[in-house]
């Protein structure tokens, strides 16, 4: 683990707040805990007023007795002082916020979390996502999210062009420790806008791999359209294949949307559509 902390902002959750909070009252006045929500681990300073990390950023004892008191929240440090990381967007109406899990957080839209936390993290939904794609070239990634496809997907693709719809999602992304390859990659191409409108003016056979993880339907319908569907037909190479993200395949509303997907991407020309329940998903081929 490292002993240092980059340029990055501390970043906390009630993991961090609660084990400082116990070496306080064992009397401690150092331990090693994790700047950036699990990624690292630093030595830092339990002082009467707070905790000093190495790069002399202070928390003071009342905001992580804060942080303890919010387990959903992640918390980014600044002056002594701890802001949840959330942000509203105007322009859609949406609220964003970011929660920690076990490993790299997850991030909620109006409450409801994007990636798949019972039974499994984070990272390891993304790691199922990305293997039922393999071997990469250059990828289309429909919906960046925190990133951690395209971070994933770019460590073994030529390139990756990555679509974010809002970028009030971006604003969190960029302060989540986890999601720093999104940012720092040469071949992670970042995008903002309508994806359904990218896939109208891309040329033919312009990718090899294409990942759709669209927001639920009731967000955006659009991207389950077999027009969509058509358009991302049309941007495969020969010999390239689609992953399209459904949800559980197990419970009633995942059951029917793989059902429905898998029709209408038949009907958009693909010709063999295979299901994949451990990705909670659906891999297309054209």
């Amino acid at each position: 683990m490292a002993e240092h902390i980059n340029d990055f902002d501390v970043v906390l959750s009630a993991t961090q707040a609660k084990a400082l909070l116990q070496a306080r009252g064992r009397g401690e006045d150092a331990l090693q805990i994790s700047p950036d929500l699990g990624l690292s681990k630093v030595m830092v300073r339990l002082e009467e007023k707070g905790v000093v990390f190495p790069n002399r950023m202070r928390v003071l004892w009342s905001e992580l007795e804060r942080i303890l008191a919010n387990p959903q929240a992640c918390f980014r440090i600044t002056s002594e002082r701890a802001s949840k990381i959330q942000a509203f967007s105007d322009q859609f109406g949406r609220a964003y916020s970011l929660m920690p899990t076990q490993t790299a957080p997850t991030l909620l839209i109006s409450g409801i979390t994007m990636h798949r936390i019972k039974g499994v993290d984070p990272m390891e939904d993304t790691r199922r996502k990305i293997r039922a794609l393999a071997p990469f070239g250059r990828v289309l990634d429909t919906a960046t999210g925190l990133g951690y496809t395209a971070i994933f997907a770019a460590r073994k693709a030529e390139e990756v062009v990555t679509v974010e719809l809002d970028p009030t999602v971006l604003e969190i992304a960029r302060l989540n420790p986890w999601s720093r390859e999104l940012f720092t990659r040469d071949n992670i191409i970042q995008l903002i806008g309508d994806c359904f409108d990218y896939a109208l003016d891309f040329p033919d056979a312009s990718f090899d791999r294409i990942l759709h993880d669209p927001p639920r339907f009731s967000l955006a319908g659009h991207l389950y359209s077999t027009e969509f569907y058509r358009h991302l037909h049309r941007l495969l190479r020969p010999g390239g294949r689609l992953f399209h993200y459904v949800g559980d395949p197990s419970s009633k509303s995942g059951r029917n949307t793989t059902k429905s997907v898998a029709r209408r991407l038949q009907e958009a020309g693909f010709r063999r559509v295979i299901r994949k329940p451990r990705a909670f998903g659906l891999l297309a081929f054209p």
